[in-house]
């Protein structure tokens, strides 16, 4: 089974799916005693926005195969504009400066198109790379972009003193280090994942 499929069927199980990535962020295992703290809670913050978006280019996998072979497009206006209003309001009211939201969720729907894109042609010049299963978009994939979403926020929210930080950069780039490891993120993925985090420090 290729890696696509492999990513495919667990996103499918929407609840193993964030279970099993949600093994790469800060929490440990149960029974392995409290996580050794590293950072400042808004350097760990940061480095959740790292994991979250390394998670959120992952599903890109199963929305292009939800879509693949309908007449959905890859492009859905109406749908991102809906994110990012969404996440603009709810910004508002967890105290989070709106213009940072924005910037950060515009790259991380870019990068999930791209994604999104690179797939499909793979699988038109690769036929026998072709998802087998179709998850259905609106019941199984959109609730894991939904928490993921969710939890990117309270994320931002932690990690904004940073954001504006000389050193942002620096430990933007470490934690992406640390995820690509810990995820095993193929090339595609971690172009995808470069995109999602262009603009996180604004310095960039």
């Amino acid at each position: 089974m290729s890696t696509i499929r492999i990513r495919v069927a667990a996103l499918a199980l929407t609840s193993a799916g964030a279970a099993a990535l949600a093994a790469c962020g800060s929490s440990p295992p149960a029974g392995t005693g409290p996580a050794r703290s590293s950072g400042t809670a808004a350097e760990q913050a940061l480095g959740t926005i790292v994991r979250l978006a390394a998670e959120r280019v992952m599903t890109a996998d199963a929305v292009a195969a939800a879509k693949w072979g309908t007449t959905q497009p890859i492009d859905d206006p109406a749908r991102e504009k809906t994110v990012l209003a969404s996440a603009t309001a709810r910004a508002t009211k967890l105290g989070i400066d709106q213009a940072t939201v924005q910037r950060i969720f515009k790259d991380q729907i870019a990068a999930n198109k791209d994604v999104q894109r690179a797939l499909y042609a793979q699988w038109q010049t690769h036929p026998a790379t072709q998802p087998t299963h179709r998850p259905d978009l609106a019941t199984q994939v959109r609730p894991v972009l939904d928490r993921v979403d969710s939890r990117l926020l309270t994320a931002v929210r932690q990690a904004q003193p940073l954001l504006s930080r000389p050193d942002c950069d620096a430990l933007l780039e470490r934690g992406k280090a640390t995820a690509v490891q810990a995820m095993g993120l193929d090339t595609l993925h971690r172009d995808g994942l470069d995109q999602a985090l262009a603009h996180t420090c604004p310095t960039r």
